[in-house]
């Protein structure tokens, strides 16, 4: 019975199926029909989040244009701004910047878009969001920074190093340690990331 009511809501949300597949000409007609831009399916994902989950810029960049939240969140807490960060979508980032993007709202780790962006190594995605007012040392639900992220869950290469780069130069706190006390040097040091830790000596990290 749970499929079927799954399978009845995903039909219901012909909106969110035509962004999901990047379908612009469909997407286009069923708004120009009347269909609500903030349908939700199954999931509770909007046709944004949907056209974001899958990189179509252009479907994204029609959705905001008729109104689309950007910030509408689905079950798991994903909206189209925190998901293109997370994802390293950068243009659909900046297209949801333009269309109010709420820095402070946080993903079901209790992560802004930036704490991701740096795990993952997207290193235009973190450079574009250092350009806004974000919380450079906002602290997720593991007790972890943007910078600590970078570290604890990098691999101290090229990406990684050239974004604690970035944190360092826009006043990331390289001090600030985790739940059990161990800084942003002392996890590069034991992870051997050698670059890594040279730069948060340099800042005067401990």
């Amino acid at each position: 019975m749970a499929q079927i009511a799954a399978g009845q809501a995903q039909a219901q949300a012909p909106l969110v199926e035509a962004a999901a597949r990047g379908d612009l000409a469909r997407l286009q007609a069923l708004l120009r029909g009347g269909a609500d831009i903030e349908q939700r399916n199954a999931g509770g994902r909007t046709a944004v989040l949907a056209a974001t989950a899958g990189n179509h810029l252009e479907a994204v960049r029609a959705l905001i244009a008729r109104g689309a939240d950007v910030n509408a969140q689905d079950r798991q807490r994903d909206s189209a701004f925190l998901l293109a960060g997370a994802s390293g979508f950068t243009e659909i980032v900046r297209a949801t910047l333009a269309a109010g993007a709420d820095l402070k709202s946080t993903n079901r780790y209790g992560g802004t878009a930036l704490i991701p962006a740096c795990h993952h190594g997207h290193v235009d995605t973190v450079r574009l969001l250092l350009t806004t007012p974000i919380e450079v040392d906002h602290v997720n639900n593991l007790g972890w920074t943007a910078l600590l992220e970078a570290v604890i869950l990098g691999d101290g290469g090229p990406a990684h190093t050239e974004i604690v780069r970035m944190l360092i130069e826009h006043k990331a706190g390289v001090n600030i340690a985790d739940r059990d006390g161990v800084t942003p040097l002392q996890h590069a040091t034991r992870r051997g990331q050698q670059n890594v830790a040279r730069l948060l000596a340099k800042a005067g990290a401990r």
